[in-house]
């Protein structure tokens, strides 16, 4: 069964990637309120953001370890009081804590990508009241099972994208042309989200479209800003495109239907 996650749009989807911030914005950064109405506002229906933990453990959301590329302040996230980031971030857009994203953005789909160990316990808690519009995330399979195992403890079951060791398992799995070691990979997994190629390595083609498909599984692809990649990578059947420029990705999208 598709999990409800899904059922926002049909695919292909476009997930704003931290929201979405226009080119001519002024002073808006990533990941804040701002950015996040402004994907809401630009028609999207599934944006992708991170999750970090302050000192004081509240989750918010901010994809850095550290402040120095958003704010200048050299400080660790971790170092930080709640209130304080807040204090810095009210004239960059706003900042968003997990659960306030969640009760502000009601009609939205969230894929949150647990950033940190510290993060992955009391996400899990946060987002099983909504579960049927998460999808969890990380590189660490480790976090991305904590988080679920919390939210299904708190009687929640949101979706999954693999983690990095099991999108490896995936691409050996799609190497040997097993469908059944792809699908043993892939059990327990909604979607696969990764980036186009790493270096000399192209990871997304049309086998390992074909693969995932045949596993009852999508492609997301991140991250995708060119109009020329969205549409090489729509026209190889991908189920997603992970973008900063969701405008021009809901455009390519919308020229397909």
């Amino acid at each position: 069964m598709t999990h409800p996650w899904f059922s926002a749009s049909p695919a292909p989807r476009v997930l704003a990637h931290r929201g979405f911030v226009p080119p001519d914005a002024d002073g808006v950064v990533e990941n804040t309120l701002a950015a996040f109405a402004a994907a809401h506002g630009a028609g999207a229906a599934y944006v992708e953001s991170d999750c970090h933990v302050t000192s004081d453990g509240v989750v918010v959301l901010f994809h850095d370890d550290h402040l120095t590329r958003i704010t200048g302040d050299p400080r660790p996230v971790a170092d930080v009081r709640h209130a304080e980031l807040s204090r810095i971030m009210a004239d960059r857009g706003g900042l968003l804590t997990a659960a306030d994203a969640l009760d502000a953005f009601p009609t939205l789909r969230f894929n949150l990508d647990v950033k940190v160990a510290a993060a992955a316990l009391p996400l899990g808690r946060i987002i099983a009241p909504h579960a049927d519009r998460v999808l969890v995330t990380s590189f660490s399979d480790s976090r991305r099972r904590t988080a679920l195992e919390a939210a299904h403890r708190a009687g929640g079951r949101p979706a999954t994208s693999a983690g990095q060791a099991t999108i490896v398992r995936m691409l050996g799995a799609v190497a040997s042309g097993s469908r059944v070691l792809v699908r043993r990979a892939l059990r327990g997994i909604d979607a696969v989200q990764v980036p186009e190629r790493r270096g000399a390595l192209r990871i997304v083609t049309p086998r390992l479209v074909r693969a995932a498909h045949a596993a009852g599984v999508e492609v997301h692809v991140w991250t995708v800003n060119d109009p020329a990649a969205m549409t090489r990578l729509l026209d190889l059947g991908v189920d997603g495109l992970v973008s900063d420029r969701a405008d021009l990705a809901l455009r390519a999208v919308a020229a397909r239907r």
